[in-house]
Parts: structure tokens; sequence; C-alpha cells
């Protein structure tokens, strides 16, 4: 729901300033725009009308209208906080969740983020004491920017819209690539922009006089239950959470759809909410696809599914899209297939609800648990351990090469998140010598590490999951690429009350019988056919690699790994020697070659066309 953008500064009083960064975001919010501007500061809101469609616009002001409010996201027991607001005597002028952030801010303070059942991100500001007070939801499901440029705070929901700003200055993030590169994301709170900033989830801000202050507000902490736990009775308190969960997630006053795979976590919402239509894409190619089973989910439930069979060709133009709606450089794979989805989706619904957040909260990926085999190779002696991984580490992309790596390394030393695209080291060796750094992976991840000492490692990573992978990557592609399209997404499993129960699950309920989150499966199978719940994961597929051994994506690639700005970035010969290996079948490195690509692209859209 919606998007907004503001500054704070005394010398701007240009008013098409604000209105063009408005215009950078009406994607966000094509129903309406609203504006505040006074000596102080300006700012703008784009709606996506969802609730309270006749009088919920933005801004909105309490009673004495010294407070101002913009707000992205839905909060989920705005009712019951409302029936509470108003006997203590706050009087409400519309029926939004804004409203009740604002008069509960006014009661409570930032005590109101306690309260706050849902997804969000807003600015209240007073203007009074010209103080302006902000805040992220715990999972960091909706985004949230600032930056401080020639004493001009600026804040967003997209970076994109900063640059029209006079005092805004695009500068290039050099400490970023090298990470990136590493990730597949940028997992740093600095942006690829010099000098911008995202909020983490589970903080606000608070900006007043010049002064910034960062604070948390939310501690995530795992507390695995030690009692004996039956089985039927956590299943039954899982199913009852999602159930509640969905309840809440699906209150709107418009049409409501859901996005569904093949797999158990998008299925079992699908299970629950039974809405009239769901919406599925797949890949010409076999083993890329995932419709067949999705219809035939769909018409087991008696609903209308509907779906998009993606080409090559409009996988290769969609990503520049990609890139532009993503703000920073992003390569997951699977962006551009939800990009597509999510265009599909939004000519029929204005909201759908997803599976995001089932995997990091009930121990879903495959790479939580160590095999059976190098469980077995950790027994040997960690110094001939060490000399194999050593040696592995210098070794092309070939099959084993991570087996030996990881089989050397602690879960601390190994683990940094769901995707690790090139080594420290290969990152510094394919980046020019501008942008070599001494940054490791394992110096991102630490102080995560640090938090959960002490518990199992399963444990260990789904916080580093929950904290880098999923803010980062995972729920900035769901709000980047739904938002493109007008499209709200809303993420069930990421509620407060169901995170409550994650959180108490014993390592058992993870993993067991050799099946990924059990107790979520079991919980599914209340809901879902049986042959679903114990389907392996498979997320978006996508035939990158089948790609670029055809002869004409290829040359797409090609050409980028030749521009004259990629040689600043890359060493290209090492690009291209690996694209063409890659083309010929000699290695297997679609993933690297993709994160480069993407780069580039992205830097193109920024930075060369903009």
């Amino acid at each position: 729901m919606c998007g907004f953008v503001g500054y704070i500064n005394k010398k701007n009083k240009d008013k098409t300033v604000i209105q063009n960064m408005s215009n950078k975001i009406v994607h966000r919010g094509p129903d309406s725009e609203g504006l505040y501007t006074d000596e102080d500061i300006n700012m703008a809101f784009r709606r996506l009308s969802i609730i309270d469609l006749k009088s919920g616009d933005q801004p909105i002001y309490n009673e004495n209208k010294n407070l101002v409010i913009l707000f992205n996201g839905e909060i989920y027991n705005f009712q019951e906080l409302r029936e509470d607001l108003i006997k203590k005597g706050h009087i409400f002028t519309t029926k939004t969740d804004t409203e009740v952030i604002l008069h509960g801010y006014e009661e409570y303070k930032e005590k109101i983020l306690d309260k706050l059942r849902g997804m969000y991100a807003f600015v209240i500001y007073d203007k009074q004491d010209k103080r302006l007070f902000a805040a992220r939801d715990i999972f960091g499901i909706k985004p949230f920017y600032y930056a401080k440029m020639n004493d001009t705070f600026l804040f967003g929901s997209e970076i994109k819209s900063f640059i029209p700003h006079p005092d805004f200055k695009k500068e290039l993030n050099k400490e970023a690539l090298k990470t990136y590169l590493t990730f597949q994301y940028n997992p740093m709170e600095e942006t690829f922009f010099k000098g911008v900033y995202k909020l983490k989830p589970g903080h606000y801000l608070i900006y007043c006089n010049g002064n910034l202050l960062v604070k948390p507000f939310f501690n995530l902490e795992f507390k695995p239950s030690e009692e004996n736990i039956k089985e039927k009775d956590l299943i039954k308190s899982i199913n009852d959470e999602l159930v509640s969960s969905v309840e809440h997630h699906k209150i709107s006053d418009v049409k409501v759809g859901a996005f569904l795979s093949s797999g158990i976590d998008s299925s079992y919402i699908v299970s629950i909410l039974k809405p009239n239509e769901t919406f599925t894409v797949g890949f010409e190619q076999n083993g890329f696809n995932e419709i067949k089973p999705a219809k035939e989910l769909s018409n087991m439930l008696n609903i209308q599914n509907t779906d998009k069979t993606i080409s090559a060709d409009e996988f290769f133009d969609a990503v520049p899209k990609v890139q532009y709606y993503s703000d920073e450089p992003h390569a997951n794979l699977s962006s551009v297939p939800l990009y597509y989805l999510s265009e599909l989706s939004r000519k029929d619904v204005t909201v759908v609800l997803s599976g995001e957040g089932a995997d990091e909260l009930f121990g879903g990926y495959q790479t939580y648990p160590e095999s059976i085999i190098i469980r077995a190779y950790r027994q040997l002696p960690k110094a001939i351990r060490k000399l194999n991984g050593k040696i592995a580490k210098k070794l092309p992309d070939i099959k084993g090469k991570d087996f030996f790596i990881r089989g050397a390394e602690t879960v601390e030393e190994s683990y940094i998140g769901q995707a690790k695209v090139y080594t420290d080291e290969e990152a510094n060796d394919i980046v020019t010598e501008e942008y070599k750094t001494d940054i490791k992976a394992k110096d991102i991840t630490k102080p995560y590490f640090d938090k959960v000492k002490g518990l199992d490692d399963i444990t260990k990573k789904q916080y580093v999951d929950m904290f880098l992978w999923l803010p980062n990557d995972i729920l900035l592609k769901a709000d980047k690429m739904t938002m493109a399209h007008s499209l709200e997404l809303r993420v069930p499993y990421l509620d407060k009350e169901v995170l409550k129960l994650a959180l108490t699950l014993p390592k058992k309920y993870k993993f067991k019988n050799n099946l990924s989150k059990y107790a979520l499966r079991k919980a599914s199978a209340t809901k879902i056919p049986e042959e679903w719940f114990n389907r392996p994961k498979l997320g978006f597929l996508v035939p990158f690699k089948e790609f670029i051994k055809q002869e004409k994506y290829y040359n797409i690639v090609k050409k980028e790994f030749e521009a004259d700005y990629a040689k600043d970035f890359f060493d290209t010969d090492k690009l291209l020697d690996m694209l063409e290996k890659h083309y010929k079948g000699i290695e297997q490195t679609h993933r690297k070659i993709y994160t480069a690509y993407t780069f580039l692209l992205w830097y193109k859209q920024f930075f060369i066309n903009c």
C-alpha cells in the first residue's frame, strides 16, 4: 500500500521539487497524491487505495493538527486499537489504520510500536517541536530509506525519489560492490548510493534540529521450548495461528487474490484463504514450470487459476526494469518471474497474499541441516579438512567443491545465507583495484552469530537469515516487484503472533524424517493433500543457465561485459572467460555471470541513462 517521500530543510521553497520527487514513485500509489509543506518540511504521499476508499487519503492529521502522518503498509489489529483509543478520548475522522497509528503515537509515543500487528513504514511530523518520528516493521516488509546531504534530511519509500532533489549527491558506494558479489544483494546498512541508508527492521528514528537518533524497538530471540510438546498440540497451535493471521491479512475494501506455486508455503495460505483467484507463472523449459500443479490444487479447491508462461525474450526484457525498481542491484533470479507474476495479478486484483517467511520461521531451507555425509566427513581431523578446503577454494566451479569448503569450516565461518555467489577471494579477484576491500562476508554475519552463541546450528542459520536474507533479498524483491505494478503484497507467515510461536519451536520439529519445516508441513496436511505437503522446496525456478548457452542470449550478456563502463568495475577478460566457459559447457558459472550482469544493468539505469 502506497509510498511516500519527503525532506527537511529551510532553504528550498520551490514546490516543484517535492512534486518531482513524488512523481518518481507514482507506481506505488496511482490512486491519489497528497502533499504537506511548511517552512521546514516538504512531504508527498502516493496512495494505493485499500482501506476506507472514500476518506483515507493522506496526509492525515490529529485533532489539533499539530501532528501529521504518512504511512505505507497495513495494520491488521487496527480495529481493536481504534476501540481502545476511542475509549481514551481520541476523536477519529476516518476509518483507516493510518489514523490509528497517529492517535496511538499521541497516546503512547514510541511505545505504540509494541502494539502494532502488521507491515509498515511511516513518518509522523510534530509541527510544534519540528520533530520527525519514523519507524519500520519488525520483519522489514516495507522499505524505508534516509540520507542527510548538504543540511537536507531526505526520507522515503524508494531511493529513486531522492534523485530530483538539488541537494542529493548521486555517488556510488564503492564498498558495496564486493559484498554484493558474494551475497547477491547489498547486506550493509549503507546502500549502493553513498550516504543513503536503510532503516533496519524493528528500528525507529528521530530527526530534530539537525540531530539524528536511530534505535531498535524490537529484539528477536529464539527460545526453543524445553517442554515435551506433543506433536498434535503443536500442529493445532500452528494451524490456529495461521488461520488467525490469514483472517487478519485478508481485511480489505478491494479484491484479494493469492500467488500460488507448487510448494506448501503458498498452497497452505491459499487453502486457508480460499480466494476467488490464484496466480502462477512459469517458463517454457521443462523442469522450470509450476503452472500444472498450481492449477491442479486450484481446481481441487474450486478456485480460478490464471497463469503466464515467460519466454526467454521476456526474461531479458525485464531484467533492466527489475534493477530500476529494486533501487539497488539485485541478483536473485526469481525477481524476474515475480515481476511478471505481479503484472499478471494486477489485472484482476489489488491485494495478494503470498508465502514469504515460512522457511525462515519454520526451518525450510535445505541448507539448514547438515547431510549425513558431511557430518561423517567432519569426523576427520580438522587439519586435514582445513587443507582440503584450502585446495578446494582454488578449484574451478566443479561438483563437490562446496562440500570440501563447508566441511572445513564452522557454521560461523561458512554460512552467510541462502546465496553465496563469489567467495571473498573470488570477488576481490574479479573487481578492479578501486573496488577491492578487506571486508569479508563473515565480518557482516558475525554480529548476528554472536547473538545466538550456544544455540544449535540450524537456529543460528535461521537467525542470520531473519536479519540479512529475509529483509534485504526476499522482502525487498517482494515489495519492489509488486509495487512496480501497484499491487499490494501481504505475507501472513510474517505475523507477530505466528513469530511468537515459531521462536519456541524445538529443533526436532524443524527437520524430521528428512522433511524440512516438518511441523509446518504437518499443520498444512490439515488443509491440503498429502502429495503437496511432502513436496521439496523449489522456489521460483529460472532457466538462466540454459538461456546463456544459446547464442542470442549469450551475446546479450557479452555485450554488457564488453562495454567500456564495465572495465571501471571488473576485470572484463575474466568475466568474458567465465561466460565463454559456461556457453561451451566447460563450467557452470551462471550465478556469477548473472550477479555481475545485473550490477552493470543497474549502474547503467542510475548512472548512465539517468
